[in-house]
C-alpha cells in the first residue's frame, strides 16, 4: 500500500495559505536556516522579474505544488 503527502503552509513572500509538495517545492532559508516555502504566484512574479533583467528564472519543479509519494519522505 502507497500513501502520499501534501504539506499546507504559508507563503513565506505574500502569506497566503497554500498546498504543496514538501520535498520540491521552492524554498528559501530563513533567518534560522529553516526552509520557507514560496507559493506559485510569488515564483512566477519572481521569474518574470528576473527575465526582464535578463536572469535566469529559478527552477519551479513540475510537481511542486502536487502531493508525494509518500516514502520520498526523509524522517
Amino acid at each position: 500500500m502507497m500513501g502520499y503527502v501534501f504539506a499546507t503552509g504559508s507563503c513565506w513572500t505574500c502569506g497566503k495559505m497554500f498546498t504543496f509538495n514538501p520535498v520540491r517545492v521552492p524554498s528559501v532559508k530563513d533567518g534560522n536556516g529553516v526552509r520557507q516555502p514560496i507559493c506559485r504566484d510569488c515564483m512566477e512574479h519572481a521569474n518574470k522579474i528576473r527575465q526582464e533583467r535578463g536572469l535566469e528564472p529559478f527552477p519551479i519543479p513540475a510537481d511542486a505544488y502536487e502531493p508525494c509519494d509518500e516514502n520520498e519522505l526523509q524522517f
